[in-house]
């Protein structure tokens, strides 16, 4: 820090507020109007490092592995590998618990994984802040912001550092999270331009200064940073808290709810199986007790699925993975599994359904029509009347009109990459590009006409004005919504610059045949003012307001875009445009983009934000299906929209970018903010898209839609060989047979037999058809009927390989009691090989493949990995001394293996037949 007195730290660091500007710059040596020079913030970030909090550590990594214990069927495992300990089977228990342990390193390490890979995402969405450096105004990443940086601070920024506020403007800012108020704080420096509060002013009254993590809402200001990181107040309270990434899902916690209900019904068979053993009666010398314990563990064991939490985890990180690999941030990993489910989109037009590459294509002023070519924001392109291009200088009202659009302007062009390119807002671009057209330029009207002053647009004016000094006196430029500007117009000009009556009726039907084209259409206005006034207030636009003309632009539809509402639409999601934009105009877009009529309506039914005020509940409950396009819509209206969709049973995702998004975004079931978007929107957000392109919405349902189906695969694999292992221990006691598997065996099969088949299953590629299907229904339980249908099948088949195989070998004259349970074993398991073909897209691929066929599927080669494995470990299972000791089992003859590869064959058959009532895909 600077060198200053003791006292002045003192006072300083404790109260900011009680100070004045001058003796915070003093203090902290830096300059009100030209900031610090970058060599000396360059030096200041070097000596106090970044301006990013560090967060609390969190739990200690063997505390986490330790509550990877901590599930019901866990406990079980592990009370059970107890009792084994308890009767002296020292051997069993050490491979219970080794197998308990092996499942909760991989979950430990999945976890791991999952919360570095959700916090590195987080990390890739940077905050930025504007700062003043040498005179200069930058673009920074707010963790290079240094203490005595001169920060500037506009609607919807978050604030990033704690700031001595300097000038103020109309501001307004949500201090909620620091101080609890729901209402934003009016922000103000008196009359003087400074004001000093008293030393115990409390932190929620302090109005000359705004705080790191609150959200400015309304208006403009500047300050200096007089903390950053963990000495922001901010900071000071994330030292209190824990860090947690909650990696829980609707999923995940009904598979919980299952887990609690499977227990109850797995104790209460494994009780049933231990009753039912002890009252048999036993050979002389073994103990009838410990006869009786190895079923009731088997069938604990064979039934509970050791694996599947690890699976899901699995999964669900590969889906986070996926996303942001196709531009798609998860910031809430509940986000991948929901979005799999959206029934419908809401989404902003500009920049997310079009290129956000706005092109001027007609001028409407002094009566005439003005068509304009070329695209983009290249200068190239000419002004043309009656498709004869025309001098602008000859038209005096023309070119009044152009130049109110580059002087009411806050935005520049530049030559970058060999494109033209828009620093600012897109539309203000296009009012560039269409003066340099007639070759008027921005940087030489600014110089002979100066701005005094200004008013930045706000959504509930709709309109944003600058003060001139021009050579022939004061004068506001104003450009906005027809509504807005109309309405405060006294008159208009001709052709030659005459003052002359406004039609107000010409220039509405002048407006309806640009919106009929798509073309966004803004209203351009002056008023000359007193040479003695230096500033502009809301009020001097009230009234008197002379009419230049109009611009119509359009921004083109994205090509990817108009694909990706086409593919939502076939999915069977409804996507739906809220704007605010004129509703022909965005009618007119999305016909365009090929959105389509909802049921029971001929045309595409769009509606206005005046007509929703006026709607009942009931009406917009109907209004809200019924309707594709939402123009001018207010901030509140859309909280009402997706609200209305959510009681209509939907499932809705919405986009935004803007502060005046926050409320629908938190609202709806799944939040997409824009990357370029505020950090209101950002914040309030599931899911931040990086390109800004709505193909990436798409993509995301389409990774959100797969990841489900891997899941269900996972599930539906896993359960039915618990369901064939339970069968076969719980009947063999009933029937007071020879268990045809042991308690070892089934963890074998559970933990590095299944893990090495479904794990695999996680990176499957989407299904070919995963987008032609209909959105699953709301409330569709975890199990469903067709899917409880084919576990019970396949429980059935795995059953009656392994009892089938046991007892026919045990039969054989060369079958013995280690051999019958082995090929139990590797029979269930080839079933379970040709079972995972049927689920998998790896046999469809293969056989695309061979046949050369042109609609080749999507192969899938970790699964082949999966099985190679598994058919390794097999062979190791059977033909390995130090295996067969461990876990009781024979070596196999190639004769033997055949036998088990041609009894499992018809596995095929029946996952066939269970497919056409539950398909995989």
């Amino acid at each position: 820090m600077p060198s200053r007195s003791a006292n002045d730290v003192d006072v300083a660091e404790q109260y900011w507020h009680y100070l004045e500007i001058s003796k915070v710059a003093t203090i902290l040596e830096t300059n009100l109007e030209n900031g610090l020079e970058p060599a000396e913030a360059n030096h200041r970030q070097q000596k106090f490092g970044p301006n990013e909090l560090t967060v609390k550590a969190g739990k200690p990594a063997w505390l986490k592995f330790i509550l990877q214990f901590n599930q019901p069927l866990l406990i079980i495992l592990l009370s059970a590998g107890l009792i084994k300990a308890v009767i002296g089977e020292w051997l069993n228990a050490s491979v219970i618990w080794g197998v308990t342990t092996t499942n909760a390193t991989i979950s430990f390490i999945q976890e791991a994984g999952a919360e570095k890979k959700i916090e590195a995402l987080a990390q890739a969405v940077t905050t930025e802040a504007t700062v003043i450096r040498g005179g200069k105004k930058l673009r920074i990443p707010s963790k290079e912001l240094v203490v005595g940086d001169l920060v500037i601070l506009t609607s919807g920024d978050k604030v990033p550092a704690d700031l001595r506020l300097v000038k103020v403007r109309d501001l307004q800012i949500d201090e909620s999270g620091l101080t609890g108020e729901s209402v934003a704080v009016e922000k103000e420096l008196g009359q003087s331009g400074d004001i000093v509060l008293p030393k115990e002013t409390p932190l929620a009254e302090r109005d000359n200064m705004a705080y790191a993590g609150s959200f400015v809402t309304f208006g403009q200001a500047s300050g200096i940073v007089i903390a950053i990181a963990n000495k922001t107040e901010t900071g000071k309270i994330s030292q209190l808290l824990d860090r947690h990434i909650d990696l829980t899902t609707p999923l995940t916690r009904k598979f919980n709810q299952f887990s609690q209900n499977w227990l109850l019904f797995v104790l209460g068979m494994a009780t049933l199986t231990f009753a039912v053993r002890l009252g048999r009666p036993v050979p002389a010398g073994v103990s009838a007790f410990k006869e009786a314990v190895e079923p009731a563990v088997a069938l604990i064991v064979g039934a509970i699925p050791e694996g599947l939490p690890a699976v899901i985890t699995v999964t669900l990180a590969v889906g986070v993975s996926r996303m942001a690999n196709r531009h798609a941030i998860v910031r809430k990993l509940p986000a991948v599994e929901t979005l799999g489910g959206a029934t419908v989109i809401c989404s902003d037009k500009t920049g997310t359904l079009t290129e956000n590459q706005m092109t001027v294509q007609e001028i409407y002023s002094g009566g005439q029509s003005y068509s304009v070519t070329g695209t983009g924001y290249s200068p190239e392109g000419e002004i043309q009347l009656n498709q004869l291009p025309i001098t602008v200088s000859q038209t005096p009202t023309l070119q009044e009109c152009l130049q109110a659009g580059l002087l009411c302007n806050d935005s520049h062009l530049e030559f970058k990459d060999d494109n033209w390119i828009v620093v600012g807002d897109p539309t203000e671009g296009a009012l560039i590009a269409a003066g340099k057209k007639a070759d008027l330029s921005q940087q030489t009207l600014s110089k002979s006409m100066q701005r005094l002053d200004s008013i930045p647009f706000e959504s509930q004016f709709q309109y944003m004005a600058t003060l001139h000094r021009t050579p022939s006196g004061k004068i506001l430029y104003v450009k906005g919504s027809v509504e807005s500007i109309l309405g405060r117009c006294g008159s208009s000009l001709d052709t030659q610059g005459n003052p002359v009556e406004v039609d107000r009726e010409q220039i509405h039907h002048q407006v309806d045949e640009m919106a009929k084209q798509g073309l966004r259409v803004l209203a351009l206005a002056k008023k000359p003012v007193p040479q003695s006034q230096n500033s502009v207030d809301h009020s001097d636009l009230e009234s008197g307001l002379v009419f230049l003309g109009l611009q119509g632009m359009i921004d083109p539809p994205r090509a990817e875009a108009i694909a990706a509402v086409q593919a939502c639409q076939t999915a069977g999601i409804q996507v739906k445009m809220i704007t605010g934009d004129h509703i022909a105009t965005a009618k007119a877009i999305a016909r365009r983009m090929g959105f389509r009529k909802t049921k029971h309506h001929r045309e595409l039914v769009a509606y206005t934000g005046a007509q929703l005020a006026e709607m009942s509940k009931q009406e917009l409950g109907e209004a809200v299906e019924a309707g594709s396009v939402f123009a001018r819509v207010a901030p509140e209206q859309k909280l009402r929209l997706v609200e209305a969709l959510q009681q209509k049973g939907e499932i809705v995702a919405m986009t935004g970018d803007g502060v005046n998004d926050a409320p629908a975004l938190k609202q709806a079931d799944i939040g997409i903010a824009m990357g370029s978007g505020t950090e209101v929107s950002k914040e309030a957000a599931d899911m931040i898209l990086t390109d800004d392109n709505f193909a990436s919405i798409e993509s995301a349902v389409e990774e959100g839609r797969s990841v489900y189906k891997n899941l269900l695969k996972a599930i539906s694999f896993i359960l039915p060989v618990n369901g064939g292992e339970s069968m076969t221990i719980l009947l063999s006691t009933l029937l007071g047979r020879e268990l045809p598997i042991l308690s070892l065996q089934i963890l074998w099969l559970n933990m590095l037999n299944s893990i090495t088949m479904t794990v695999p299953l996680a990176f499957e590629p989407k299904s070919a058809g995963v987008m032609k299907q209909q959105p699953r229904p709301v409330n569709e339980p975890f199990l469903t009927g067709n899917r409880i249908k084919r576990i019970i099948a396949i429980s059935l088949y795995n059953w009656t390989l392994i009892f089938g195989m046991f007892e026919w070998v045990r039969q054989a004259p060369w079958g013995t009691l280690e051999l019958a349970r082995t090929m139990a074993i590797q029979a269930l398991v080839m079933g379970r090989i040709f079972y995972l073909l049927s689920l998998s897209q790896l046999l469809p691929s293969l056989i695309a493949k061979f046949s050369g066929s042109k609609e080749e599927v999507s192969g899938a080669p970790a699964l082949g990995v999966g099985i190679v494995l598994a058919i390794i470990l097999q062979i190791i299972f059977a033909n390995s001394p130090f295996v067969n000791r461990i876990f009781e089992t024979a070596p196999m003859n190639l004769d033997q293996w055949l036998i088990c590869f041609g009894v499992a064959l018809p596995m095929i058959g029946v996952a066939l037949s269970v497919n056409r009532f539950d398909p995989p895909n």
